[in-house]
């Protein structure tokens, strides 16, 4: 498993896997098996309502907690100080755990000043409730703003990225402020195992278009988290890290954006 470096010094595994829409018993079998197949990063969020069967499956692995990297996140609607800091403790409740090793801002709400959440999400890692914090789903102008505040505290951007998505600029941004971007839908809910490009060039190479399209995004350092089910997908999404993506396959990838999608409108900028 590769490992990228967050700006404290600590490391987050490359791939993780991806729990949104997954619940109760399917959840905990599908974590359970990731957990032997040899995951580690496993990514969940308040509003998936899916914490309690992740600490079934975690509670019944023999894997220890120190070999584990869990994320979740904080809605939109508790950002404000005390809620924020309410949600975290049942976060921490429903897993079943003292920390996490990421804790993000789910989404920028411009209702509830910035200032005030950073605050909450300072205390909470100050004691010891995360390990590693950051935000999700927050544009440049989002993170401009919150480096402004506690860049200290930004240390992950999770987003949609994917070959049909390609935020350019944005990765870049990240780069440029010591920021791991995270890559949520990878797979583009499967649309990209459909895109003829990767289809055609999946073929060539002798690989799945899943694992072109993962191994694309993990060559530019990107973390992903792509959702499975099944062991044969948990199993063919790890296969990504003993073999190199050839130039011109990467090449051809670079150009399939052609996708104008933004980040939620309902969600507004900061002015």
């Amino acid at each position: 498993m590769k490992n990228l470096k967050l700006k404290n010094g600590s490391e987050i595994p490359a791939l993780g896997l991806g729990t949104s829409g997954l619940k109760s018993d399917q959840c905990t079998e599908t974590v359970k098996t990731a957990l032997e197949l040899g995951y580690r990063h496993l990514d969940t969020a308040a509003a998936y309502g899916n914490q309690t069967a992740i600490a079934r499956a975690i509670k019944e692995s023999t894997i220890p907690r120190q070999e584990l990297f869990i994320t979740s996140k904080v809605w939109w609607t508790d950002l404000a100080y005390n809620d924020f800091k309410q949600a975290v403790e049942k976060i921490l409740s429903e897993l079943e755990l003292d920390y996490l090793d990421m804790l993000l801002i789910h989404w920028p709400n411009s209702d509830i000043p910035l200032t005030e959440t950073l605050k909450a999400l300072q205390e909470v890692k100050a004691a010891g409730q995360a390990k590693n914090t950051g935000v999700s789903n927050f544009t440049i102008n989002h993170l401009k703003k919150a480096l402004s505040i506690a860049p200290e505290l930004i240390t992950d951007n999770q987003v949609e990225f994917h070959p049909t998505l390609y935020q350019k600029e944005l990765l870049k941004f990240c780069f440029k402020n010591d920021i791991i971007l995270t890559a949520y839908s990878p797979l583009a809910r499967g649309e990209a195992l459909h895109n003829s490009v990767i289809k055609n060039l999946a073929d060539k190479y002798d690989k799945s278009p899943a694992q072109l399209t993962l191994k694309w995004l993990l060559e530019k350092d990107i973390v992903v988290i792509p959702k499975a089910s099944s062991q044969k997908h948990l199993a063919n999404n790890l296969e990504v890290f003993d073999w190199d993506l050839p130039l011109e396959a990467a090449r051809e990838m670079e150009l399939i954006n052609n996708n104008n999608r933004v980040i939620n409108p309902d969600f507004a900028e900061f002015n």
